[in-house]
């Protein structure tokens, strides 16, 4: 058994906080959408990028609701439907965060290089750890499971390097949108709760996955023989 309740006790506060952020996540796009700016969120995204000479760097939509990201293998943007066409401030907001993401690209910005190069560890650490921890129990082998408390660690990291990325995109973002004129004072007041509640969903996930690391390392990590 490798499963239990004491694992959902253990993970509440980071599902509690990822609830919460979700929910002022959508609170704060419905208000900040009342809120007028002056270009549309792919025009904002374009006169951001063009100003830094990254005029090569495509603007795409996308489908889905805040399915937005920045490509790097690709060099393109990719914005839904609404922050591609909305003129408001929530539109701006996300656009011009994934637009910081790009100027962080041409910039070589270190705590980018480093995520970048964390990605394989973040997308093949869970599946490592699933296949080593059964593997581990069925073969009442701790060495394999321990292997596999560490290499789902590889995400945890993935997710603490990826905060200073989030927050230094989500500054970039609110500083440049008010230099430019793209929205004014109560402009940059609705960007600022957009962007920092999407904040609080990187933090719910980097302590989810390290909540997670510590509850496998206490449930298995004096295992000697047994899973008991």
């Amino acid at each position: 058994m490798f499963f239990d309740p004491m694992y959902f006790v253990f993970l509440a506060p980071a599902m509690l906080l990822m609830g919460w952020a979700q929910w002022r996540i959508q609170a704060n796009y419905k208000s900040a959408r009342e809120v007028p700016a002056n270009l549309s969120g792919a025009a904002a995204a374009r006169y951001i990028l063009d100003r830094d000479g990254l005029q090569d760097v495509g603007i795409e939509e996308t489908h889905g609701h805040l399915s937005d990201h920045y490509d790097p293998s690709h060099r393109v943007l990719r914005l839904s439907s609404d922050v591609y066409h909305g003129r408001h401030a929530a539109a701006v907001g996300i656009a011009a965060h994934e637009a910081g993401h790009a100027l962080q690209h041409a910039h070589n910005y270190a705590p980018l290089v480093l995520r970048n190069a964390a990605v394989p560890a973040a997308q093949f650490g869970p599946i490592a750890f699933i296949v080593l921890l059964v593997l581990g129990l069925f073969m009442a082998n701790p060495f394999l499971i321990q292997l596999g408390i560490i290499a789902y660690g590889g995400l945890a990291v993935f997710q603490l390097i990826n905060l200073p990325v989030e927050f230094d995109a989500s500054a970039r973002a609110k500083v440049l949108l008010s230099d430019l004129g793209i929205v004014d004072g109560q402009g940059a007041q609705a960007v600022n709760g957009v962007l920092n509640s999407a904040a609080w969903t990187y933090v719910a996930a980097t302590l989810e996955s390290l909540l997670t690391v510590a509850y496998y390392a206490l449930r298995f990590g004096g295992m000697g023989g047994s899973d008991d």
